[in-house]
């Protein structure tokens, strides 16, 4: 794993985003199409942004994924993933291949099986992912499942997953988060050929010690990206604080 510890959330975004559109391109440039995953949540602001800004991306060939949904939560719900990835990323594109969004609404067993289908015919060429403040890899919170080979599982969130969403404000109370959610799963995100993991903030600090300094371990889920071949972990000051030691990059 390569980490690039930058100063502030924009920068890291910033260095993210120039990252993830240079290997879009090169899957473009390589295959004629690219297949990514898109993560939400607050760390992924700058990133996402960013991506957005970058020229000369051709994205009526690109196909997005994104990595988890709440079950039973309606689009228009302020904590919705869909909600989130349509107003922060797909409103501002005029084009774009497909994007395939989890469904937690209906059936989540079905809505796992279609997903897993589509996904089998779409080799990820780079995911953008996060790191939960409970160590976890989209919503696979300890112990992961680390051995599954289903592309989309449904999965408990536990009650450090479900307050850092209530403490992030996307819902009222903590009783008003969901106890589920349909999540890609470990087995599938380590199939993308890069994976790009953006972590600004204090509070994820404990989190990123843990992934990164411990040896890999379901208790402690992004730990497995340690094993990737092709993973850049970008960091802000903040979030690598507790890092006993850096290998930053530019």
């Amino acid at each position: 794993m390569n980490l690039s510890i930058c100063q502030n959330p924009i920068e890291l975004g910033e260095l993210a985003g120039k990252k993830g559109a240079s290997l879009i391109r090169e899957a473009i440039q390589k295959r004629g199409n690219a297949n990514i995953i898109l993560a939400t949540g607050t760390s992924q602001f700058e990133t996402l942004k960013h991506l957005l800004s970058e020229k000369d991306i051709d994205w009526s060939k690109v196909t997005v994924f994104h990595l988890d949904e709440y079950l039973g939560l309606p689009i228009s719900h302020p904590a919705s993933f869909r909600k989130y990835l349509l107003e922060r990323f797909f409103n501002f594109l005029q084009q774009l291949k497909a994007f395939h969004l989890i469904n937690g609404e209906g059936n989540p067993e079905e809505e796992c099986a279609r997903l897993g289908e589509l996904i089998k015919q779409h080799p990820i060429d780079v995911a953008f992912v996060g790191i939960g403040e409970n160590g976890h890899l989209a919503f696979n919170d300890p112990p992961a499942d680390f051995d599954t080979n289903q592309a989309y599982i449904i999965v408990d969130l536990d009650h450090a997953c479900r307050l850092q969403q209530f403490g992030e404000g996307w819902f009222p109370s903590l009783e008003a988060v969901p106890n589920q959610a349909i999540s890609m799963s470990i087995q599938q995100i380590l199939k993308s050929k890069a994976i790009i993991c953006s972590v600004p903030d204090l509070r994820k600090a404990q989190a990123v010690k843990d992934s990164l300094e411990n040896a890999v371990s379901n208790l402690f889920p992004a730990s497995v990206l340690q094993h990737h071949i092709d993973c850049t972990c970008f960091l802000d000051v903040d979030s690598a604080s507790l890092l006993s030691s850096t290998k930053a990059i530019t």
